[in-house]
């Protein structure tokens, strides 16, 4: 009997909460620190690269997911341009697509892993590939 309780108290106990605390932090960071627009809901990886060289650019919806090693970019150095890039809510990106500058995915989109998206995505379409074809899904 004790065995079973050490074991129910192990399952989603300390590292759990540290996660979940972690990702607590990290949201308020960029809404605070950053002052990106990103939605409390929406989930982004740690090793995801939000840009922050213009991150008032940045405008993530709600139940967004944005998955391993993604870029999310506002800015263009050698052509001096910043541009407002925006998720739409319940959108997912895959590990390492890349979002270019200026672009909008619509609500309900899904990026697959390795996307390079550089026009725009319409609400419910799947885009893949690079440069990023979009279909109805």
């Amino acid at each position: 009997m004790r065995l079973a309780m050490k074991k129910a108290e192990a399952i989603g106990g300390m590292m759990a909460r540290r996660k979940s605390f972690k990702q607590m932090i990290q949201a308020q960071v960029r809404k605070h620190l950053w002052k990106m627009d990103v939605h409390p809901s929406a989930w982004i990886a740690e090793t995801a690269l939000i840009d922050r060289t213009w991150p008032k650019g940045i405008h993530i919806a709600a139940d967004v997911m944005i998955g391993e090693e993604v870029v999310v970019l506002t800015h263009d150095l050698t052509r001096g341009i910043y541009l407002d890039t925006y998720v739409g809510p319940r959108s997912q990106v895959g590990a390492r697509a890349i979002i270019l500058p200026g672009i909008t995915v619509g609500a309900d989109c899904v990026i697959q892993p390795g996307a390079l998206v550089n026009r725009d995505v319409p609400d419910g379409h799947v885009a893949e590939g690079n440069p990023a074809v979009s279909r109805p899904r």
